[in-house]
């Protein structure tokens, strides 16, 4: 296992994290064991990131990842959100912060997190996050509630914007760094010279980039799912796997400080353990970053632009880390 330190937290992480929204089950229906014997092999392993939500089974993930730690709680950097309390539904509201911090800390079992990342920011108003949102979880870091806080989603400019505020440790994104498009590779160059670390959930884009493709929810547009399924072709040809070549390729960015994997089985979890210890093939990767050259709309819309109080028609997006929506979206 390889680590590095998350800008100036202090904290110190496994490149390769591991997400928990397969616990909710949008890709496969998973029992509670099979899931914390994933958490329980990934700690084995030398894995000590671990990124949850409230909003990831309304709680479920949360409780599963407490007992998967019991006794084990200082081997991790444990991180979980608020503003999203269930796919579709958020409420950033400062006193709705500071309760479902609560809540999450006594499903996971704990008297803080390590990270509090506001949770899928462009469904929040860009004045409310920076005038009530930020403030608040920079008020839970003095209380000692969570040794950092950051903010996460899709779209990259309201976390550029709240890492100009100079009032967040961390960024996480998801699906805008991988072999479909590479977007958030600039942004975290100016974060990390910031000393702001970037965590990016998953690096497949939620299925898009899998051998089987995308499940039937899967926001993205008609051309990139065509360019993907050339691409797991393309790998087939040459005797690899599209999820494989993924993950190799966003372990290997530079610019990123960890990849979230979620893991359905131990036996999924090992493949992307081989994946920290080995770089994409040359020839293969080439070929599939060809087959996207062409494709003009690499990502989706997410974020309503209403008040960020109410509503929003999207849950939090995933596969392999940090995401998990049945409609839309993150």
């Amino acid at each position: 296992m390889r680590y590095s330190t998350l800008g100036a937290t202090g904290l110190k992480v496994s490149r390769l994290g591991l997400g928990t929204t397969t616990f909710m089950g949008i890709f496969a229906r998973r029992p509670p064991q099979e899931s914390l014997r994933v958490l329980l092999r990934g700690l084995d392993a030398g894995i000590t990131l671990v990124d949850t939500a409230p909003s990831y089974g309304q709680g479920l993930a949360e409780e599963w990842v407490g007992r998967a730690l019991r006794g084990r709680r200082e081997e991790v950097v444990l991180t979980t959100k608020a503003g999203c309390y269930a796919p579709g539904t958020f409420d950033f509201s400062p006193a709705r912060i500071r309760s479902g911090l609560e809540e999450s800390l006594r499903r996971l079992g704990t008297g803080h997190v390590d990270v509090l990342f506001a949770h899928d920011v462009e469904h929040c108003a860009p004045g409310r996050l920076v005038e009530e949102v930020l403030p608040v979880l920079g008020r839970l870091r003095d209380e000692g509630k969570t040794r950092a806080v950051g903010v996460s989603g899709l779209l990259l400019e309201p976390l550029a914007e709240a890492v100009r505020h100079g009032a967040v440790d961390v960024v996480q994104s998801y699906c805008r760094y991988g072999l479909h498009e590479r977007s958030l590779a600039a942004p975290a160059a100016d974060w990390r010279a910031r000393r702001v670390a970037t965590i990016l959930g998953s690096p497949l884009a939620m299925g898009l980039l899998t051998r089987a493709g995308p499940p039937g929810w899967h926001p993205a547009p008609a051309a990139l799912r065509a360019a993907a399924r050339r691409a797991a072709a393309v790998c087939a040809e040459h005797g690899t796997d599209l999820a494989s070549l993924a993950m190799r390729y966003a372990l290997a960015c530079p610019q990123l400080d960890a990849v979230l994997t979620g893991a359905g089985d131990p036996g999924h979890l090992d493949r992307n353990l081989r994946a920290v210890e080995s770089a994409p093939e040359p020839g293969v990767l080439d070929a599939v970053l060809g087959c996207f050259a062409d494709v003009t709309e690499r990502t989706w819309p997410s974020g309503d632009g209403g008040d960020g109080g109410q509503g929003g028609d999207e849950g939090d997006g995933g596969d392999e880390g940090d995401s998990g929506r049945p409609a839309a979206g993150r």
